[in-house]
């Protein structure tokens, strides 16, 4: 399984340790820092839209690596 298919399936897990985890340990610097962004949104930011945004940001690069894994 692929860094972002863990992350993925972290995400619809709701299971933020491993996200973390997974954030540390990727080779993906672009992936690590997307991670970063969700999850600092998603324990501190006020307002719930921060939180769908960065949300929405992650999926999309992970939806976005996997056309382009596709491709090869």
């Amino acid at each position: 399984m692929s860094d972002y298919e863990r992350a993925l399936f972290y995400i619809q897990n709701t299971e933020w340790d491993n996200l973390l985890i997974l954030m540390v340990r990727t080779k993906d610097q672009f992936l690590a820092k997307k991670i970063e962004h969700f999850l600092h949104a998603y324990y501190y930011a006020k307002k719930k839209k921060n939180v769908e945004e960065k949300l929405l940001i992650l999926l999309r690069y992970l939806d976005f690596t996997s056309r382009i894994s596709s491709e090869f």
